[in-house]
C-alpha cells in the first residue's frame, strides 16, 4: 500500500509563491462559490508517480476506472508512452492503481511494459468475454491494439493472459480505443482512431480508417478479431461511442486533426455493422474533436458537444449545439478560453452542486518535457481549471483558474467523488512533467472562508507561473 497525503494550505502557499508583481493562480485565493456560499478550492493527491511506483513512468496519458476485482472499489487503469520527445522508443506502461475504502491507498501493479505497452496512449474496460470480470484493452501508438483478459481470481498477482491482435499490428497509430456492444448482440466491440503514425505530418499523411474490430468468438484467438471500417480521413483521433441521435443504439462521432473536422457515424442498426457516416456541420467554428465532452446544454433533450475549438489543440473551448435534425447545422457557442495555453483534456460534470454541468479542463505544455525550460510567460503552459455554467449556456462561463505550472499535459479527467463527502472530485492524469508525471486526483475543498485556489501535493513541482 502507498500513501501520499497533501502538504497543509500554509505549507503549500509558501512553496508556490514566486517572485513576481503578479500573484500566481495556484495562490490566489479563490472566488469560485456554491449556491449556498461555501468556498471552491482544489488539494491534489497523487495516486501513482515514479517515486511511488519505483518505476520511471513518463508520458502519462489516458486513463479509466472500474472495479477490476469486484471489492466494492474502484480501480485505475492508467497508460504511459515513456517517451518525452517521440524518439519513437519500443516502451511503455499500462498500470493498475487497485482501489481501497481510503482514497489515498492505492496497491500500484505494472499489468504491460515495454514493446507490449509501446507508446501506451489510451485505455478500455469492459467484460469481453462475458465471465462478468471486467477485461482492459490499450492503444499503442506504436502501433497496436493489446487485449488483458481478466483472470477472475487473485487478479492483482496473476499474470493476465493477452493477445496483441494481427489485424491491428503494424499498420499505423492508435491514439484511442473505446468498447460498446455497436449490433446489440451481448458481445462487446471494439473501436478505434488509427492516425497512421505517432507524430504524423499533416501535409504528407494519407488518409487512414475508424475502426470496429468486432469479436467472435475467444478474444485471446486471433482469429476472433474482424474489422470493419467505419470511415478515413487525415489523421482520425477521436471514436467516441454514443447514442448521438436518441434512437437506442450507439453511433460513433469521431474527429480529423489532419482536416480539422468532425463527423459522426450513424449505427442503422442490425448485426452487420452498417453504419453511415455524415458530417457535423458546424456554423462559427472548426474542431478536430481531439477531446470531447457530452450533455444537455440547451435544455431541448439533445446531446450537445463540448470541444477545444478552432485548432488541433484549442485555445478557445466551445459547445456545438445539436440542431433538430441531425444532420442539420450545429451552431457554434464559444464557452470561454485559456488563451496563452493550449487545452486537450475536459469533462463535464456539476461541481457546484448547482444542478447545471459545469466544465473542468486542462491544457498541453509546450516547453520541455523533462525539466523546466526557460519559457516565456506567454509560452502555452501546463493550466488546469473549471467554467461555471450560466443559466443560459449560451452566455461566457465563468472560469476559476486552478494551477498554472511550466510543464502539464491534461489529457483525461473522470469526475468522481473519491472521498464520498458529497461533491464532485476528479481523476486525472499528467504528462509532459517528468519526473512529475503519474496519476492525481483533485479533491474539491469547501470551505467558510476564501482559501489559495490550489494546494499541490509536492514540495517540489514544475514552478507556478502567473497569466500574462
Amino acid at each position: 500500500m502507498n500513501r501520499r497525503l497533501a502538504c497543509s494550505p500554509i505549507v503549500a502557499m509558501l512553496v508556490i509563491a514566486v517572485p513576481s508583481l503578479a500573484q500566481t493562480l495556484a495562490a490566489t485565493p479563490t472566488k469560485a462559490t456554491t449556491p449556498d456560499g461555501a468556498y471552491i478550492s482544489w488539494r491534489e493527491h497523487i495516486i501513482d508517480d515514479p517515486e511511488l511506483g519505483g518505476i520511471p513512468l513518463s508520458g502519462s496519458d489516458g486513463l479509466v476506472m472500474g472495479d477490476l476485482d469486484l471489492d466494492g472499489h474502484l480501480d485505475i487503469v492508467s497508460v504511459h508512452e515513456a517517451d518525452t520527445k517521440y524518439a519513437g522508443l519500443d516502451e511503455g506502461y499500462v498500470r493498475i492503481a487497485y482501489g481501497s475504502g481510503d482514497p489515498n491507498e492505492w496497491e500500484l501493479v505494472t499489468l504491460a511494459n515495454g514493446a507490449e505497452a509501446a507508446a501506451a496512449e489510451d485505455a478500455a474496460i469492459g467484460d469481453v468475454n462475458g465471465d462478468g470480470f471486467p477485461d482492459v484493452i490499450a492503444a499503442c501508438e506504436l502501433a497496436h491494439l493489446i487485449y488483458f483478459q481478466n483472470p477472475g481470481e487473485d487478479i492483482r498477482t496473476t499474470r493476465w493472459k493477452r493477445i496483441m491482435p494481427s489485424i491491428t499490428k503494424n499498420r499505423g497509430s492508435y491514439i484511442r480505443v473505446f468498447l460498446g456492444d455497436f449490433n446489440r448482440d451481448g458481445q462487446l466491440d471494439v473501436v478505434a482512431p488509427n492516425k497512421g503514425e505517432q507524430n504524423p505530418a499533416i501535409s504528407t499523411q494519407a488518409a487512414n480508417p475508424i475502426s470496429i474490430f468486432a469479436i467472435n468468438g475467444d478474444p485471446l484467438r486471433d482469429a476472433s478479431w474482424i474489422e470493419h471500417e467505419l470511415g478515413r480521413s487525415r489523421i482520425p483521433q477521436n471514436s467516441r461511442p454514443i447514442d448521438l441521435d436518441g434512437d437506442g443504439d450507439l453511433d460513433v462521432v469521431g474527429g480529423s486533426r489532419g482536416e480539422n473536422r468532425m463527423m459522426w457515424f450513424e449505427n442503422r442498426g442490425g448485426k452487420d455493422f452498417d453504419f453511415v457516416e455524415h458530417p457535423i456541420n458546424v456554423k462559427g467554428g472548426r474542431s478536430g474533436g481531439f477531446n470531447m465532452a457530452f450533455g444537455d446544454l440547451s435544455g431541448d433533450d439533445r446531446l450537445d458537444i463540448v470541444v477545444p475549438a478552432n485548432a488541433a489543440l484549442g485555445r478557445e473551448i466551445a459547445w456545438l449545439e445539436q440542431p433538430a435534425i441531425v444532420d442539420g447545422e450545429w451552431q457554434y457557442h464559444t464557452l470561454g478560453s485559456t488563451t496563452p495555453d493550449t487545452t486537450v483534456g475536459i469533462t463535464l460534470a456539476d461541481i457546484n452542486g448547482d444542478g447545471r454541468l459545469d466544465l473542468m479542463c486542462g491544457s498541453y505544455s509546450r516547453g520541455p518535457r523533462d525539466k523546466d525550460g526557460d519559457v516565456d510567460i506567454d509560452t502555452p503552459l501546463g493550466r488546469l481549471a473549471w467554467f461555471e455554467q450560466p443559466k443560459n449556456a449560451t452566455e461566457a462561463w465563468t472560469r476559476h483558474d486552478i494551477s498554472r505550472r511550466k510543464r502539464g499535459m491534461f489529457d483525461k479527467f473522470v469526475a468522481h467523488d473519491m472521498d464520498g463527502d458529497g461533491d464532485i472530485d476528479f481523476v486525472s492524469t499528467r504528462g509532459n512533467s517528468n519526473p512529475y508525471d503519474g496519476v492525481f486526483w483533485l479533491e474539491q475543498v469547501r470551505t467558510e472562508k476564501p482559501e489559495a485556489a490550489f494546494q499541490r501535493a509536492r514540495l517540489n513541482d514544475s514552478a507556478e507561473v502567473p497569466l500574462p
